[in-house]
């Protein structure tokens, strides 16, 4: 491995070199400082081309734009890529002999290089038994430094595939550690080479080292990356690990992917998940870890030991396991998360809009609302034209459901409120009995509506009625784990049918992983989600259940009508198990 890894790096130039091979210990996370920089800038090390930076006087936009476009340099990153389009690796690679030929020199810019980089790693990741693609892409780098062309993040990370194309992983995380010194930030990308092949050659401890580094970087794991953690350590048989895992697992993703889940299944039923846990522990701590957790987890590693049996399954209406037995628990959302979280929506609407405020001040002099209703996704399901009638059929039927029967907050954008299917009288005569209720409010032109639907729901911890799966750019904008929690608890979903409309009201349970079950002694109001779910008289004495049962949750049967598939894994533990749990909880 070692030869191989200087064989590629011996015709790269000194730099080079040394980002390659002479990286910090490999079990050493500390970030040291580097002032050695990657390579020298040239004058052209941009996607820049010449025609671009030598303009014409007078010259337009447009014309500029042209003449770099009929440039040979854009010639030539316009057959780059196509050839990238097509995954055209020869015909690119007979493209770059030809632009570095004396006899037809053309400067290649960053762009020219990171497309025949990304074109080498292609071909290497899919036959990694030839090393040539990879050589191709490390000899194009060091070409690439002996022009002074500075890399970037991209091309880090496409040389980090290069060495992991190569089964190099100890390369591969060198490249992103010395990324990380020299000011460009990794990506979640960045790390996927390295993680990966660490995996794949069995390195757990190496897999983990990627994973510490990642966090100090303030990388987020995805479900691909845990789910290779997951499998190198199960595979290992590091219990301890895993246990850790499928927290991150509960906090990150809350339901997985059917690769995952078999992944859990084959955990579950193997020796080392049989061997893991303890016969003694400290009750003070589970007990604790109760009460902290909200319910669902105690955070205190395996306890008890024995075989564990594992099948899918799917919970009635109010969360019982229809395998087991057991009843999923709603666990709570604290309340300051919850304020942090409208504030943070409050406070990108407004960066976004400045007729943010006023609707502040409006739902200050109007509300609170049980109820907020996205008008504009009601009003036009399955139908190409918006219907007011039936927003006033959801209307009226939110309002039956919620406690204080007020009317439902109606979010509308103002172009619907004074035109259109608006203008009709028995919509006029609904319009204004919404607006002298103060129970609708017309956005200005301009704004988008989501904020102030979203925005409302939060504060008031209101029912939010609208089928917007909530998952494009202006969400992801939130970027918190706490979004999905807080949908999960106050979407309202709708469907159609020949009687009226379904309310398909939040779960009396979380669907997230968990590993604690209730016995319960008396029915309460949750107040966070508006449903009833039965609670513990004195809050904190759950206990799990003597199966020592655990519930992974699925995205199989993520639909509104279609139920969801869980992974349901018991065990019946040991007398003196089960008595030391007794106590722990009771």
């Amino acid at each position: 491995m070692r030869v191989a890894a200087a064989a590629a790096a011996a015709a790269i130039r000194p730099t080079a070199a040394l980002l390659l091979l002479f990286p910090p210990h490999r079990r050493t996370t500390s970030l040291r400082r580097s002032s050695l920089p990657f390579a020298r800038p040239r004058r052209h090390s941009t996607t820049t081309t010449t025609a671009e930076s030598h303009p014409k006087p007078n010259e337009s936009n447009a014309a500029r734009r042209r003449r770099a476009r009929d440039s040979p340099e854009g010639l030539l990153k316009a057959k780059l890529d196509m050839c990238s389009r097509d995954n055209d690796l020869p015909t690119a690679l007979a493209l770059y002999e030809a632009a570095i030929s004396p006899d037809s020199l053309i400067p290649l810019s960053l762009g020219h290089y990171n497309c025949l980089l990304y074109l080498c790693a292609n071909a290497a990741a899919a036959d990694s038994s030839s090393p040539d693609a990879a050589q191709r892409g490390f000899d194009i780098f060091s070409r690439m430094e002996a022009d002074g062309v500075q890399p970037n993040e991209a091309t880090l990370t496409i040389l980090a595939r290069l060495a992991a194309a190569r089964r190099d992983p100890a390369m591969a995380f060198s490249i992103v550690r010395r990324m990380a010194t020299a000011g460009t930030a990794p990506h979640l990308r960045s790390y996927g080479p390295a993680l990966f092949a660490y995996c794949d050659a069995g390195d757990a401890d190496g897999a983990t080292e990627v994973e510490a580094h990642m966090d100090a970087s303030g990388v987020v794991p995805e479900e691909a990356e845990l789910a290779a953690l997951l499998r190198v350590n199960s595979a290992r048989g590091r219990p301890d690990q895993v246990y850790r895992l499928l927290h991150r697992a509960r906090v990150l993703l809350r339901q997985v992917a059917d690769a995952t889940a078999q992944l859990l299944e084959s955990w579950f039923a193997s020796h080392a998940a049989s061997e893991a846990g303890l016969d003694h522990w400290d009750a003070t701590k589970v007990k604790q870890g109760l009460r902290n957790g909200g319910g669902g987890w105690h955070g205190q590693g395996w306890l008890g030991k024995g075989q564990w049996t594992v099948a899918r399954t799917d919970m009635d209406k109010d969360g019982t396991c229809h395998r087991c037995g057991e009843k999923l628990v709603c666990i709570d959302i604290d309340p300051s998360e919850t304020h942090s979280f409208a504030e943070s929506v409050a406070q990108i609407a407004i960066n976004r809009d400045a007729n943010f405020v006023k609707f502040q001040k409006w739902l200050e002099c109007h509300g609170p609302f049980d109820a907020v209703i996205d008008a504009a996704n009601v009003g036009l399901y399955n139908r190409n034209s918006f219907s007011f009638y039936e927003v006033n059929r959801v209307v009226n039927g939110i309002q039956r459901i919620t406690k204080s029967k007020k009317l439902p907050l109606i979010i509308l954008h103002k172009n619907r409120v004074n035109g259109g299917p608006a203008k009709l009288p028995q919509n006029q005569k609904l319009l204004e009995s919404w607006q002298r209720a103060g129970a609708l409010y017309a956005t200005p032109p301009g704004s988008n509506d989501d904020w102030y639907w979203l925005y409302a729901a939060v504060i008031y911890r209101s029912l939010l009625v609208t089928n917007d799966e909530m998952r494009d750019h202006l969400f992801q904008l939130l970027g918190t784990s706490f979004f999905p929690r807080w949908k999960e608890k106050h979407q309202v979903r709708l469907t159609f049918s020949g009687r009226g409309w379904n309310f398909h009201l939040p779960p009396p349970y979380s669907i997230v992983i968990q590993v604690i079950t209730l016995n319960c002694s008396k029915v309460v109001e949750c107040q966070e989600c508006m449903n009833y779910t039965e609670w513990p008289e004195e809050r904190g004495l759950m206990q799990e259940s003597e199966d020592g049962s655990w519930h992974v949750p699925t995205t199989n049967g993520d639909d509104i009508e279609k139920p969801r598939q869980w992974i349901c894994a018991t065990r019946k533990i040991s007398g003196k198990s089960s008595q030391a749990l007794a106590r722990a909880v009771g």
